[in-house]
């Protein structure tokens, strides 16, 4: 990280900066503005959510905060990957922690440690950054003048770094400095610093906009309305006239709402990570299981009102449209909003951003992986609400973490993101619910943390058209290649014909691996329903081979089959266990609610999105030109896919267009 510069432009404003001095161990504090000395202040506290771009950084921080206020430091605790040796976590704490061991009591040596709770617990996160996540500010003891040690045992780069010692001090404290705008500092402090970020306290309704990016965005809205007719974009003003929220999205974002808007990804995580931009996605699966976008959002905050703003604006430009299942975040602000605007719509939190936090929130307890470990078995292999609650039940007494405030909330919160709990959901393949599958960022590649308005709007025309791109191409080759068959299973020929390579692949997974599944036995029977009970070889911990047991629920008369697992819900087509059900019944088609027509080749083909009756009213100018437009856009799709696509696309056009003007108005009666 570069250092902050010791100038106004580099600092705070309303900060003094802090400059050791040599002289007598004493610090003079000068106004960043003019020069002239101010009254003494404290060096500024550790908080949670500091980050420091290595572990020495943030010893070091530390160590100069524990010499403004009058403490020695220790190294309490250090964690280390058994693989690589790499320190992942560690706790500092005041060197008058604990107590003096039961043997050493006789020693002549005086007492220092009084079970003093001063502490901070920091670990590496997926940033690569070493975070604070928990602090003890409190000493039980009197705290002494300027203290210039500190009980570690350093490394060669560590003594180097404190060789110079108020280098070592300024570097910090610069570090700090930059750290806090980057990650929001202490929320009790009283500098201007969160003034940068748009989740201003003294402006909470408005974007914080400098002057480029308001030109930025004015350029980019007039370029749109000039080469993309469809464009459409909402401001909301406060009343003062600043503009407090906004959203866009372009015409083929708003087909694609149209084709894919049934399951959609609310992806504020730009917001909760703190980044330059203030943006929010909408993220949908388009039929080659493909992320596309469905519109973005630039919000004042993280708060109810902005969100139900947004929520609404998206409603609008997809003409009313809901979707039928909304994944998102955890938050307390977007759940109300989404109560509010959505109310019919089944609200869950993304499972893999919770499990992303897994490290972080407990990374400093004891027996780490072994817990992680038990976690994960909870959350990904228990088929029952019974089998989560008895796993989830032992994970909690056998490892003593039954106050730990993030596993409350979650377990207070597991209907909402835990998959056993989800099993009567649509997710259209966005539930995450293996270890391997996760729900990334749509612009991941395109921004970071300190990404400039401008430059993003730049780099939004590149990643949607590298999108399109990519899914012009897969729509090519799903229509012209032919697909390889491995078995000789009639389900794989069938759906071979109709679905898109893409999901064609991820099926003929499933019927490969029927083979694992070496007996298919039925358990009970209930008129017309039968359940059935598959067994299944699957690889468990460490390689070993392990039998696991799915029920299948199948009904001949209603030609119904319903596995356990879930797969159909989660991802959109049959599971191994449900094949091997109905190929033991002789069935040899799947049933057709079964073989959704979002994944097919051919669906935007005959999909209208929108078209929700066939009367036209004879005056609504503005239905015509939607259902128009809508129907045109197809045309336009198609075309684009090659130079024979484009013309005879044009040739039709010219057609139509020659029909429309040979129409004469007929004469009124």
């Amino acid at each position: 990280m570069e250092e902050t510069s010791l100038t106004n432009n580099g600092t705070p404003l309303g900060q003094g900066i802090e400059i050791p001095q040599d002289t007598d161990g004493e610090r003079t504090e000068f106004d960043d503005q003019n020069g002239v000395p101010q009254e003494r202040k404290e060096f500024v506290a550790p908080a949670v959510g500091m980050e420091f771009e290595s572990y020495d950084d943030a010893y070091n921080y530390y160590i100069c905060y524990a010499k403004e206020v009058g403490f020695c430091v220790r190294v309490k605790n250090s964690w280390f990957k058994r693989s690589s040796r790499e320190k992942y976590g560690a706790v500092l704490c005041c060197s008058s922690q604990g107590f003096k061991r039961i043997k050493d009591v006789n020693r002549i040596r005086k007492e220092t440690r009084t079970g003093c709770p001063a502490m901070i617990r920091m670990r590496l996160v997926d940033s690569k950054r070493w975070r604070i996540l928990e602090v003890t500010l409190e000493h039980n003891h009197l705290l002494g003048a300027k203290i210039h040690k500190s009980v570690k045992k350093m490394g060669i780069g560590t003594k180097r770094k404190l060789q110079t010692s108020s280098d070592a001090e300024v570097r910090t404290i610069k570090l700090y400095r930059a750290l806090v705008i980057d990650g929001g500092g202490n929320e009790n402090s009283n500098s201007n610093v969160r003034e940068i970020r748009d989740f201003s306290d003294h402006y909470p309704n408005q974007l914080n906009l400098k002057k480029c990016d308001i030109q930025a965005i004015y350029n980019y809205l007039c370029r749109m309305q000039l080469t993309n007719p469809n464009f459409f974009y909402l401001m909301d003003f406060s009343d003062e006239g600043q503009v407090k929220n906004m959203f866009w999205a372009d015409a083929r974002s708003r087909a694609a709402g149209g084709y894919f808007g049934d399951v959609i990804f609310f992806d504020n995580t730009y917001l909760t990570n703190r980044y330059e931009i203030p943006l929010v996605a909408f993220v949908g699966i388009n039929h080659h299981g493909q992320s596309m976008l469905l519109g973005c959002g630039l919000v004042s905050g993280e708060t109810t009102e902005s969100y139900v703003w947004l929520l609404k604006a998206w409603s609008t430009c997809m003409s009313g449209l809901f979707p039928q299942t909304i994944i998102t975040d955890r938050c307390k602000f977007l759940q109300r909003a989404i109560a509010e605007t959505f109310p019919n719509s089944h609200h869950r939190f993304c499972l893999s951003h919770i499990m992303r936090k897994v490290p972080e929130k407990l990374g400093g307890l004891r027996n780490y992986d072994t817990i992680k470990k038990a976690l994960t078995k909870a959350v990904y292999e228990a088929l029952k609400p019974f089998d989560f609650e008895a796993a989830w039940g032992f994970m909690i007494q056998r490892f003593g973490v039954g106050d730990h405030e993030w596993l409350q909330s979650l377990y207070e919160d597991r209907t909402r993101w835990a998959p056993v709990y989800l099993k009567d959901i649509f997710f259209a393949g966005m539930a995450s619910v293996r270890p391997c599958e996760t729900l990334n960022a749509f612009f991941d590649r395109y921004v970071h943390k300190q990404t400039p308005l401008k430059e993003f709007l730049d780099k939004y025309e590149l990643a949607l058209q590298k999108k399109y791109k990519e899914e012009a191409v897969s729509d090519m080759e799903s229509r012209n290649s032919t697909l390889t068959l491995k078995t000789r299973c009639s389900f794989e020929m069938q759906l071979s014909k109709v679905y898109t390579r893409e999901i064609f692949k991820k099926f003929q997974l499933e019927v490969e691996e029927m083979y694992s599944c070496f007996s298919t036995t039925q358990l009970h029977i209930d008129g017309p329903v039968v359940i059935f009970l598959v067994k299944e070889r699957v690889l468990g911990e460490g390689n070993r081979r392990e039998i696991r047991d799915y029920e299948v629920l199948y009904n001949r008369a209603a030609a119904e089959v319903r596995c356990i697992c879930s797969c159909f819900n989660f991802n959109g087509y049959l599971c191994r266990h449900a094949l091997c059900v109905l190929n033991f019944n002789g069935v040899e088609e799947i049933p057709s609610k079964y073989i959704l027509s979002r994944w097919k080749k051919d669906y935007k083909r005959w999909y209208v999105p929108d078209q929700e009756s066939s009367e036209v009213d004879g005056t609504d100018r503005v239905q015509w030109f939607n259902q128009l437009y809508r129907s045109a856009l197809q045309v336009v799709e198609e075309g684009a896919i090659s130079l024979d696509h484009y013309k005879v696309a044009l040739e039709a056009f010219e057609e139509s267009l020659n029909r429309v003007h040979d129409v004469e108005e007929k004469p009124e009666e």
